[in-house]
């Protein structure tokens, strides 16, 4: 551990930062929101709080938006809705256009494409213009444009985080885990996404969404 404590780096240092307008938390929203809890509860249990004590403070990492990088989160649905693989796929023809992946399991390479896993087949489903306002930094996210046109109009999930149809499977783990989730018939069908982009997380931000 280097700890710097020479007054002219340290100097040097503060005035770099004090050109940065604002800094992003891309992990660790929770643990800053009870740091900043636990601070104000010990300020309170502390007569003497002079703004110097070390629950005043937490520990971060801090990098530059051109090198970070946000992984895929995908998705898979136990059932169709009532829906036949045939049905579905059709009726995902109203907001998507779909073919067939002639390369196999492929990932999605550009936002608002998404492939998708069922009956043992790939597909490639690209979202069709006028599905989302670009001028909205949530609405166009690519998660949203799943939600808005395929899982809740057609699946019939309005809230995936509470959904028990559906699981989230980390882009970490690979196409062939969203593979093995559907053929062992315990899932009906899978999607995977385009990564979100930092510079998309950090206009969700500016815009004070979420």
């Amino acid at each position: 551990l280097w700890v710097v404590k020479e007054d002219e780096t340290v100097s040097l240092i503060q005035a770099a930062f004090d050109l940065v307008d604002c800094l992003y938390v891309a992990d660790g929203h929770h643990r800053s929101a009870a740091a900043q809890r636990v601070k104000d509860l010990r300020r309170q249990a502390n007569p003497a709080h002079t703004g110097e004590e070390s629950y005043n403070f937490f520990s971060s990492v801090i990098f530059p938006h051109t090198q970070m990088q946000i992984l895929d989160y995908n998705r898979v649905i136990k059932d169709l809705n009532g829906m036949d693989e045939y049905e579905f796929l059709c009726r995902i023809q109203l907001y998507f256009k779909a073919r067939f992946s002639s390369a196999g399991a492929v990932k999605p390479r550009r936002e608002h494409e998404f492939t998708l896993y069922i009956g043992g087949q790939w597909y490639v489903l690209e979202a069709l213009e006028g599905l989302w306002n670009e001028n909205d930094p949530v609405k166009r996210l690519d998660v949203s444009i799943l939600q808005n046109n395929l899982l809740s109009p057609l699946l019939g999930i309005e809230d995936p985080r509470r959904d028990k149809r559906i699981e989230f499977v980390g882009g970490i783990r690979g196409l062939e885990e969203l593979e093995k989730r559907v053929d062992s018939g315990e899932f009906k069908v899978a999607i995977a996404l385009y990564p979100t982009s930092i510079e998309s997380l950090m206009a969700i931000a500016d815009a004070g969404e979420v």
